[in-house]
C-alpha cells in the first residue's frame, strides 16, 4: 500500500535544531528504507525563506499499522522534529514510478 505521509516541523525557536540533530540518522533510515522499495519519494518543504519546515513523503508499506511501527523508530519523530503528521492513502502510477 502506498502512502502520502505530510508531516510538519514544529514552529518553536528550537526546531530547527532538533532537525539537524538527528538529520544524519533520518538519512540513514531514509537509506536503507529506499533500498527496501520503501521510500518513493520525498521533498523537504520550505517556507518562503527557503527553510525547512517539514516533510512530504511518498512511501510503500504492507499496512497502515507497519507504517506506524515505521515512525515509532522515524528519528524525525523520535526526535521531536515532527509536530504535525497526516497520512493519506495513495496511489502512484506506473507512468510515475522509476
Amino acid at each position: 500500500m502506498q502512502f502520502l505521509v505530510t508531516a510538519y516541523d514544529g514552529t518553536d525557536a528550537g526546531a530547527m535544531d532538533r532537525r539537524m540533530a538527528v538529520r544524519s540518522q533520518h538519512m540513514e533510515l531514509v537509506k536503507a528504507m529506499k533500498q527496501e522499495g520503501r521510500y518513493l519519494y520525498a521533498a523537504a518543504i520550505l517556507d518562503d525563506a527557503e527553510k525547512m519546515i517539514g516533510s512530504v513523503l511518498l512511501v510503500d508499506f504492507p499496512s497502515r499499522e507497519a507504517l506506524d511501527e515505521w515512525l515509532k523508530i522515524e528519528p524525525y519523530v523520535t526526535g521531536d522534529v515532527w509536530r504535525e503528521i497526516d497520512v493519506k492513502l495513495c496511489k502512484v502510477p506506473p507512468l510515475f514510478m522509476a
